[in-house]
This record gives structure tokens, C-alpha cells and sequence, in this order.
């Protein structure tokens, strides 16, 4: 089986051919959202009805490359004018996996000085992360999205330490026994801020890509060790292959704009030579 490859197909049929049953490990990936993002090639506004259906059979197909004890990790997000397409492919998908964990992707933040106690180092409100203003008098501006953890029993073990965060109150060390490390489960709200753009071109040249530190805990929390291959269906321009590249893990992805293709091997090479380099 080809690997450490994106390759230029429909996902469907690529996932078909080139990857047998319980191949895959864990899958990142962020679908289309249907919400009229405007992309390359692809057309984002399909009938809804249309759209969960195609989502179905992507996901019918992952589950079949996916192993007993694999993660698919869904990126999914909404308009504020429709907040339930993300939540209708979840059910959609009730019948074919178990939903293990909802994982809150916060894209930005605002917090008070006043709410966060004394112990903390901050010394005045802070707001932080990507903000696009939406420019109405009824919705609020969108700071978050969806990540649905699926399995195929809702009984993977996860490694939750290997994204998790310190205690800020020390005394708790010695309170919990699960603590010796002195760091605790990240929780199901994760802050991950895109880099600031300074020209839409070269810093972020797809419409709807994530940061690759978003599959890259994915993928840390599913466990390293259990890991072997990621797959991403909807690659774009590599996020998830530079989340593998830097985690040492295989990966396999397909992608149907060509232009995508071309974008993501530049920046997969970029890293692979960085990573050469510093060695």
C-alpha cells in the first residue's frame, strides 16, 4: 500500500482502492462543510438532504479502513444563520460508529481577570485567536468548531496525558491520584489559534484549512504508540500529513483539486527538509 502519499482522487473511490480493511489507525480529516465556502473546484452549496448522504457513504467507507481500536476525528463546522448542518452528520452517522467524545475546537477567546482568581499570572483581560467579525444585528460571531471523535465500539482507550495540561493549582498534585505527572486531561475544549495572516495567498491558501496542531492532538490523544497510519480523505493542502510528518507516523490522503495537491507537497517538503536539518 502506498504511504506518506497524497493522492489525487475522489476520496470514496481512492479509499477503495488503495486501502484494505482495518488498515488505518486513526483518521483526521475536515470534510466540506455545505455551508458555501468557496473552494477551488469543489461546489460547497450541494441540497442538504444530498450532502448528508455522500458524507454517509464517506464515513461507511473510513469505517471500513479503519481498525477495532481506531479514532476518525471529524472536523465540522456551521454558518451562525445555520447552526445544525455539523450536528445533522453526526446523527447521520449513529447508525455506522459509536460517538466517543465532542471536542470543542476554540478558535478564540476573551477572559476576564477577574474570573480567572489570584493565582494566575494574568494581570488584565486578554482576547485571543482568529476573529472574523459577522457583520449582523441577530447572530454572534462564530469562535468554535466541532470535532466529533468516533469509534466503531465507544471503548478506545485514549492516552488523555499526552494532551494534557498542567495543574495550576499545585495542591491538586497530591490530591488526585491520577496526577503524579502533575498534569490533567485537556478536557473537550481545545484553544487552537490559526497563525496571523499577513497575505491570504501564501499564509492560508485554501478557503478552510486547520492548523495542523489540531490533528496533531488528535492524534496524540488517540496514542502515538497506537498510530501506525492517519488517513485524511479531504487532505487539502496537507495539514494533517504535517501533523504525521512531525509526529513520525505514516499517512495516506486523497484530494480531488490538484492545485491543493501542488500546494500541500511544497509544504510537506519544506517540513520534511526542516526536519533534516535540524537533526
Amino acid at each position: 500500500m502506498l504511504r506518506n502519499k497524497i493522492i489525487h482522487a475522489d476520496c470514496i473511490a481512492g479509499i477503495k482502492e488503495y486501502i484494505d480493511d482495518g488498515q488505518v489507525d486513526v483518521i483526521v480529516t475536515s470534510p466540506p462543510y455545505n455551508i458555501g465556502i468557496k473552494y477551488s473546484t469543489y461546489y460547497d452549496a450541494i441540497p442538504r438532504e444530498e450532502y448528508l448522504s455522500w458524507m454517509e457513504d464517506v464515513v461507511v467507507e473510513c469505517k471500513r479502513a479503519l481498525n477495532d481500536k481506531g479514532s476518525l476525528f471529524l472536523n465540522l463546522g456551521y454558518k451562525p444563520k445555520d447552526p445544525w448542518i455539523a450536528w445533522e452528520v453526526a446523527f447521520r452517522l449513529k447508525q455506522h460508529l459509536k460517538l466517543q467524545n465532542v471536542v470543542h475546537w476554540i478558535k478564540s477567546i476573551a477572559i476576564s481577570r477577574d474570573d480567572v482568581g489570584k493565582a494566575q499570572s494574568m494581570i488584565g483581560d486578554i482576547a485571543v485567536g482568529h476573529y472574523k467579525p459577522v457583520n449582523s444585528k441577530y447572530f454572534l460571531n462564530k469562535c468554535h468548531e466541532f470535532v466529533f471523535h468516533f469509534t466503531k465500539y465507544g471503548n478506545v482507550e485514549l492516552n488523555k496525558l499526552g494532551i494534557g495540561v498542567p495543574y495550576q493549582d499545585k495542591s491538586n498534585i497530591q490530591r488526585w491520584k491520577a496526577s503524579k505527572r502533575g498534569i490533567r486531561d485537556r478536557g473537550d475544549t481545545w484553544f487552537v489559534p490559526y497563525k496571523t495572516i499577513q497575505a491570504r495567498e501564501r499564509d492560508r491558501p485554501h478557503p478552510a484549512s486547520f492548523p495542523y496542531k489540531l490533528p496533531m492532538m488528535c492524534i496524540k490523544l488517540h496514542g502515538e504508540r497506537n498510530a501506525k497510519l492517519v488517513l485524511d480523505p479531504f487532505m487539502g493542502i496537507g495539514s494533517t500529513a504535517v501533523a504525521c510528518i512531525k509526529l513520525g507516523i505514516d499517512y495516506i490522503g486523497f484530494e480531488v483539486d490538484e492545485d491543493y495537491i501542488e500546494i500541500a507537497e511544497k509544504i510537506l517538503a519544506d517540513e520534511a527538509y526542516a526536519d533534516c536539518s535540524t537533526e
